[in-house]
């Protein structure tokens, strides 16, 4: 598998060390920043069990810790977005898996600077051409300032305990 294979292999490359995206390991999955970032911060939590497709594929105990880490994810990219941006307004969370196998959930931040007909819709109705396949919004080391503050997050967010 070269470098550029761990884009097939998402839960195993990350496992392996070999997936560039990966912030944090957490509990029961694996918090990673989003290929691409037309929304800064958009982040993803990969399930670490490669077998699992659906919530519900996972025992009770993995399920809850699974969510935690869902919120742990989804709060340290609030936090990081609203200090980066005053523009920042909220997260929407979403577990879909209409396109890729595996168990994930997707954190989007949104923003009071995107285009009035797309910030009260679903993202998934951006341009495809210029939000998901262009190289403009392609992760990058511009995006590494980013990257820290969610990664510094998740670690705050792991020390004081669940029910801090």
């Amino acid at each position: 598998m070269t470098e550029e294979d761990w884009r097939h292999d998402r839960i195993g490359s990350a496992h392996r060390g070999t997936n560039p995206t990966v912030l944090r390991r957490l509990d029961a999955a694996f918090a990673v920043i989003g290929d691409r970032q037309f929304l800064p911060g958009y982040s993803v939590l990969l399930t670490d069990d490669p077998a699992a497709t659906r919530l519900s594929d996972l025992p009770r105990p993995r399920r809850a810790a699974y969510l935690a880490d869902t919120e742990r994810l989804a709060e340290a990219v609030e936090r990081s977005c609203a200090r980066l941006d005053p523009a920042f307004r909220r997260v929407n969370i979403e577990i879909l898996g209409n396109t890729d196998p595996y168990l994930h959930a997707h954190v989007w931040p949104r923003y009071d600077w995107e285009p009035a007909d797309r910030v009260r819709r679903p993202v998934w109705l951006y341009d495809e051409e210029e939000c998901w396949r262009g190289e403009r919004h392609a992760l990058a080391p511009r995006h590494d300032a980013l990257r820290a503050a969610i990664g510094e997050e998740l670690d705050r967010l792991g020390a004081v305990g669940p029910w801090a």
